[in-house]
């Protein structure tokens, strides 16, 4: 009995422990976090105005607005998602509904593993000698585009491949039953059941592209000029958001250029966290419908 009851009241010590390291990792992490945004806004929020968000960069004395490196965040986010996406839907439905093959599953996944653990700072060596050298497009928004495609293919796949094998086989094999075809059934009750998921997933990536730095330096250039054409602009070089933060960060030598770099910070955040929240709230619509 007293050992029954001593066992009870060890039980009861490490779960107060474990709640009370829980919670501290917790509010930590939260208190960190808050700390961070609370610093770049404290420091950015000043010199936010329209003539900074709508207004082109200039050197010198001329006005340092950020509205090329919002219309280059755009083009890369749109161009990345429109190569990569269709591709990698594509690969992790064949691998999880038409491939049976163990030992060329196997020999995917294991690339898909190698090529996730690459640094993105060797795609973007590779994407320089590739597509920008070899293909001619020199620094350019499409040579970026197609470099961080490829960097993000495997998260893709990945995220693709869960949503895929979440949906219950009772489904598709009601589907057969009712004499169904294999393209009607993919298109009707996989992927229509496996979307709410993998459109959340995209929040994964997109924010991976809006945070890349390594990949264009190498492949998209440094310009800020504004788009000259639509179509022409892809083949022009242009810095992201990012890029333009590391540059005038690395440029810093007076305190309004830091403020500067702390403003394009503060719209940085705002576009990832409206991003994140329009995929949020798709999400739930999807799965509510």
């Amino acid at each position: 009995m007293n050992i029954t009851r001593s066992s009870k009241r060890k039980t009861k010590i490490s779960d107060v422990l474990l709640k009370m390291v829980v919670y501290f990792a917790s509010f930590s992490s939260l208190f960190v976090m808050g700390s961070v945004i609370f610093y770049i806004f404290f420091n950015g929020l000043k010199k936010i105005n329209w003539e900074f968000l709508a207004s082109a960069y200039s050197e010198g004395s001329g006005p340092k607005g950020i509205l090329p490196m919002i219309i280059n965040t755009i083009y890369v986010v749109l161009i990345t998602t429109f190569i990569s996406f269709p591709l990698g839907l594509g690969v992790s439905v064949y691998t999880t509904q038409y491939l049976k093959n163990k030992i060329f599953k196997d020999t995917i996944s294991f690339s898909l593993d190698i090529l996730s653990g690459i640094p993105s700072i060797i795609f973007g060596i590779f994407g320089y000698s590739i597509f920008c050298v070899k293909c001619g497009l020199n620094t350019s928004i499409i040579a970026g585009c197609l470099t961080m495609s490829i960097c993000i293919l495997p998260t893709i796949i990945r995220t693709s491949e869960e949503a895929l094998r979440k949906v219950p086989n009772e489904y598709k094999e009601a589907a057969f039953a009712l004499g169904t075809k294999n393209l009607r059934v993919l298109f009707t009750i996989v992927l229509r059941t496996a979307l709410p998921e993998i459109l959340s997933s995209i929040a994964l990536y997109v924010g991976k592209i809006l945070g890349e730095s390594a990949i264009f330096i190498y492949t998209l250039g440094m310009s800020y000029r504004l788009p000259k054409g639509i179509i022409s602009h892809i083949f022009s070089s242009g810095r992201t958001l990012t890029l333009h933060i590391y540059q005038t960060a690395k440029q810093a030598n007076t305190s309004d250029s830091i403020e500067l770099t702390f403003a394009s910070s503060c719209v940085l955040i705002v576009l990832i966290l409206l991003i994140n929240l329009s995929f949020d709230f798709l999400f739930k619509r999807l799965r509510k419908n």
